[in-house]
């Protein structure tokens, strides 16, 4: 006997499920550029993003629009991004990855820390970029502010391949990441570059957070994001951007119809869905659906 399907709720379910995962799919794209640079994770990039919004957040508070707001703390968080890797991550850049892995988690505890000094544990409200009311849409009322989220998320994503399939930087940017010794040779400032690189990652993190900051925000309203794009990045492949946007909408779709139609996941377990995916990816196809296997010497 074949199930009814509500075709009206599944389409909702899933535009939800594309915003959800547009977001994650910014912070995993982010976590990819860091990781082709520097094989490590960044564990504080969820926390970037965090103070990101916090500094949005004050902005609108001393009077700018939102929009206003959001472009400027896109610069701050670009620039800090930049400052970060020539403070902190350059002096350990020959390292071994775990050096630079345990690096990357004590400026996660810095970045909190600075965030609980200047706003306090106190939880914050910021309005939504985008209205709350729905449009009909072939029958189907969707939510302006989840078609919105989609937009925006998909137009950085589709900036950041133009910069870097047909520009000068954006080409020595790749280069500097996949072959950074050859890319010297070449006369790329391989150390600037991937400054930028994590200036791209930081300014896409502050993106996530702004649109994931609505209706309220705290300190840690960024750490199950955080792990949801690392479960994206890695069913999409931690080394391919373009996985790392697919594995994360897919997780999107994926997470919400199992909170939707899988009675004892609900909203509660939608998080242990992630890390069961992490899990399931590791152990069937660990370079993810778009990744290359890596060939190993025996």
């Amino acid at each position: 006997m074949l199930l009814a399907i509500d075709w009206t709720q599944l389409a909702q379910q899933t535009v939800i499920g594309l915003s959800n995962g547009g977001t994650w799919a910014l912070l995993a794209l982010a976590i990819v550029l860091i990781y082709r640079s520097t094989g490590v994770i960044n564990f504080a990039q969820g926390e970037m993003a965090m103070l990101s919004t916090f500094i949005a957040w004050s902005l609108v508070d001393h009077g700018l629009t939102y929009w206003g707001a959001f472009f400027l703390t896109l610069a701050i968080s670009f620039a800090g991004g930049i400052a970060i890797e020539r403070a902190v991550i350059r002096p350990v850049e020959g390292a071994q990855a775990l050096t630079i892995a345990i690096v990357t988690l004590g400026l996660l505890f810095v970045v909190d820390g600075i965030a609980r000094y200047f706003w306090s544990a106190e939880t914050r409200s910021i309005r939504s970029a985008f209205s709350t009311r729905t449009i009909p849409v072939a029958g189907v009322s969707f939510s302006i502010a989840d078609l919105g989220t989609i937009a925006v998320c998909l137009g950085v994503v589709a900036l950041l391949g133009l910069l870097f399939r047909f520009t000068k930087i954006g080409l020595a940017l790749r280069a500097a990441a996949v072959n950074p010794e050859e890319s010297r040779l070449l006369g790329i400032r391989v150390s600037w570059m991937l400054a930028l690189g994590w200036g791209l990652a930081a300014g896409m993190g502050a993106v996530a957070g702004m649109l994931n900051s609505y209706p309220s925000f705290d300190q840690n309203f960024m750490q199950p994001v955080l792990l949801y794009a690392l479960a994206g990045a890695v069913l999409g492949g931690l080394g391919s951007p373009v996985g790392a946007v697919v594995g994360s909408l897919l997780l999107g779709v994926f997470v919400n119809l199992m909170g939707t139609y899988v009675n004892f996941v609900g909203n509660d377990l939608k998080l242990p869905v992630a890390l069961a995916v992490i899990l399931g990816v590791l152990l069937v196809k660990p370079e993810g659906l778009f990744g290359r296997p890596t060939a190993r010497r025996v």
